[in-house]
């Protein structure tokens, strides 16, 4: 099994619903994004996927969020923007792209992030 992974960035704003804090207030983040494929196979030039391509499509779903106020995005309408959602959100988009997608990260500090995967 092969497995690589890419980062990428974005800055946004968000505020917690049903939140009982100071993350209830609208406050912003510089977000880090990690992306994670993997597969059993490479291609003709050993490489599980081009980076390229990877980066292409994660900067694309990344456009969505970046410089937005996330709460006011169609996809968390009611929803808590927590970075799990955010997580599930970039997931979710980017898996329609790259099928051997298996897990994306969120970080909203340097030490703390969520992740979402699909179970096999």
């Amino acid at each position: 099994m092969y497995e690589i992974k890419t980062q990428a960035f974005f800055s946004a704003a968000h505020h917690l619903l049903n939140y009982d804090g100071e993350c209830e207030n609208q406050h912003g983040h510089n977000w880090m994004v990690e992306v994670f494929v993997r597969g059993n196979e490479l291609d003709k030039s050993n490489i599980l996927i081009d980076y390229k391509v990877l980066k292409k499509e994660l900067n694309y779903v990344l456009e969505m969020l970046d410089h937005q106020d996330i709460n006011l995005l169609e996809d968390f309408r009611g929803e808590s923007p927590s970075s799990e959602m955010i997580a599930k959100f970039i997931y979710t988009k980017l898996k329609e792209k790259i099928v051997q997608l298996s897990k994306v990260s969120v970080w909203e500090t340097q030490t703390s992030c969520a992740s979402y995967f699909e179970e096999d």
